[in-house]
């Protein structure tokens, strides 16, 4: 599927699996969301660039490999990617953290931003921006076209769960953007819902109806 990702590593689905059931409560399902955003980081940070430098060791001088200055940042969709952030971090800790929020307007339906508050080397980074559910994808699209009107080059999309007509809306104004997700779902619904999904990821992390 062209740019897409989807992970199919046996614990991702596992986890997946349970945060998708309706009786997992809100602290499971925030602990489980933040396990699977920690192991999805592992492959979104694959093609991370690699540097060698010499390790002394207490026997001997090594070659070694480590990171080689990539800059990133994580920007997470208000409010359902918060739940997703801390995962990411336990392995990128040195990842600066930006927040983008945004509402749908009641007349047009398109987003309108409402807060955006990013690291000042914004444009130095490479973004990964975290929302659990891609839908209409409309949010996603939005969010994205706002971090590229503020110089931001290199993007990454990650979520739970995606519905392909999310990631057709995404990539039909940013085909260039890497999408990463546990799942690929069916469809949406008439109310915009994937199906089978998880019904609403903000809801169900913060315990809200």
């Amino acid at each position: 599927m062209g740019n897409v990702h989807v992970f199919d590593h046996p614990l991702i689905q596992h986890k997946i699996s349970l945060i998708r059931d309706k009786t997992t409560g809100s602290k499971e399902f925030r602990e489980l969301v933040e396990e699977v955003a920690m192991l999805m980081a592992f492959e979104v940070t694959r093609d991370f660039p690699l540097q060698e430098v010499i390790v002394e060791t207490p026997v001997a001088a090594a070659k070694c490999k480590v990171l080689a200055g990539k800059k990133v940042a994580l920007v997470p969709i208000l409010r359902a990617g918060l739940g997703m952030v801390d995962g990411v971090l336990k392995l990128i800790p040195a990842a600066k953290v930006g927040h983008v929020g945004l509402y749908r307007d009641p007349e047009t339906l398109k987003p309108v931003e409402y807060y955006c508050k990013l690291p000042t080397d914004v444009n130095e980074r490479d973004l990964i921006v975290i929302d659990p559910m891609l839908a209409t994808g409309g949010s996603a699209t939005a969010a994205i076209q706002f971090l590229k009107q503020r110089g931001v080059k290199n993007i990454k999309l990650m979520c739970l769960i995606a519905a392909p007509e999310g990631i057709a809306a995404v990539h039909a104004v940013h085909p260039e953007v890497e999408i990463f997700a546990g799942n690929v779902d069916e469809k949406l619904n008439d109310h915009g819902y994937i199906v089978p999904g998880l019904g609403d990821a903000g809801d169900r992390l913060f315990g809200t109806k």
